[in-house]
């Protein structure tokens, strides 16, 4: 197999594994234990930036209705029902495991066909879940289509650059589990829809988009955060490569000598938040 032709198939089945609706919907958001542990590294992260904060804030001039896609263990819209209760909020995942604890009203909807009539909603939401759509591009014009003419669409993701320090953890986690000199790539969950990338998609079906970064750095003096962020892919575990639970293993090993001899492991982040109107 050429290179062009390898990556070509790696590509597909990167794609194929994190826009499985079977796969996100049974096992990686059956329930919310793995979301809120990638959730939760972000408590060590400096500056700490409140996410739900910076979403109500850009829909302050909304009234209405307002849906979150992808709406998941539904973290914004707790919030939005605290400071927002003038809205009329309405959640939709396509896991029915982890929307169960979710305030309603929910239901369990696909991004690429949203049940929703054209213009009825005054602002929606797609935090953070644009990369497990396998059509990318028709969810983007079914936002577009829900949302009334100048209402905002907030969508979220990460940089291709984020966390890399976790990349290198995992790499050489691996390479010492295979006993080889490089292991393979942990699968990244955003890089179909990386916050280089999405621009891109919602320029297709938005005119305006604002983007807003969140550079920050993580700060971690014991290993369980970390762990348990890896840990959190594990619905993915049989794509990468090496066993799984041993990589697990290794990289807290690897982690503990590191922190025995610095007090400290630092990671990286770039995540942003991108405002979209027609």
């Amino acid at each position: 197999m050429t290179g062009a032709a390898a990556v070509t198939d790696q590509s597909a089945a990167h794609t194929a594994a994190v826009t499985d609706r079977d796969r996100l919907a049974r096992s990686a958001y059956s329930s919310d234990r793995d979301l809120a542990a990638r959730q939760s590294l972000y408590r060590w992260q400096t500056p700490r930036y409140d996410l739900p904060g910076i979403v109500a804030e850009k829909l302050r001039g909304v009234r209405g209705r307002v849906v979150d896609v992808g709406c998941g263990n539904g973290k914004f819209i707790r919030r939005l029902r605290e400071e927002r209760p003038d809205l009329t909020l309405l959640g939709l995942d396509i896991a029915p495991g982890i929307v169960s604890g979710v305030p309603g009203p929910v239901a369990v909807a696909d991004a690429t066909a949203l049940p929703l009539a054209t213009n009825s909603a005054d602002a929606a939401l797609a935090m953070h879940m644009l990369y497990h759509v396998a059509d990318i591009a028709q969810a983007v014009r079914e936002l577009a289509r829900v949302v009334v003419d100048g209402g905002p669409v907030i969508a979220s993701t990460n940089s291709d650059r984020d966390k890399s320090e976790l990349d290198d953890l995992w790499q050489r986690a691996a390479a010492d589990v295979l006993g080889t000199k490089n292991g393979p790539a942990r699968i990244s969950l955003s890089a179909r829809f990386s916050l280089e990338r999405a621009p891109v998609f919602l320029g297709q079906a938005f005119g305006r988009i604002e983007t807003i970064e969140l550079p920050g750095t993580i700060t971690v003096h014991g290993p369980e955060p970390v762990v348990a962020h890896m840990a959190s892919y594990q619905a993915w575990a049989d794509q990468h490569d090496v066993p799984f639970q041993d990589t697990i293993d290794r990289a807290r090993a690897i982690l503990v000598d590191h922190l025995a001899r610095h007090g400290a492991f630092r990671i990286t982040c770039l995540g942003g938040v991108l405002v979209c109107r027609l």
